[in-house]
């Protein structure tokens, strides 16, 4: 690791960081491909397993977490249900999350990647 990348990630420890901008929760979606949709030429998949994490300004958040700091997280989410999972998602990270609006007119945004093998 480089020394000056190893000297900067040792100050995030005590450091109050605030993190303003576009929260969204990252959903995976694993599974198998069973066969091809007569339809459309697109895989049919068997979901197996779902997983969900920060994604967009809210991984940024959580990053600073990780590396010791204490984060402070500012942003809009909707009154829905990927909105409250984020929300519990980043408490279970000590992430501070009292700079969250929740706007009931608006869907918290939700980025899906289904993964298949």
């Amino acid at each position: 690791m480089n020394k000056n990348l190893g000297e900067i990630i040792s100050r995030f420890t005590g450091k109050t960081i605030l993190v303003v901008g576009d929260v969204m929760l990252d959903e995976y979606i694993w599974g198998e491909v069973e066969r091809i949709s007569p339809e459309a030429p697109v895989p049919v998949v068997r979901v197996k397993n779902e997983t969900w994490v920060p994604g967009g300004a809210a991984n940024v958040s959580h990053n600073v977490s990780s590396l010791g700091g204490r984060s402070v997280i500012a942003g809009v989410i909707g009154d829905d249900s990927p909105g409250r999972k984020l929300s519990a998602l980043l408490r279970k990270n000590g992430i501070d999350d009292r700079g969250l609006m929740v706007d009931p007119n608006r869907p918290t945004v939700t980025k899906s990647r289904i993964l298949a093998g």
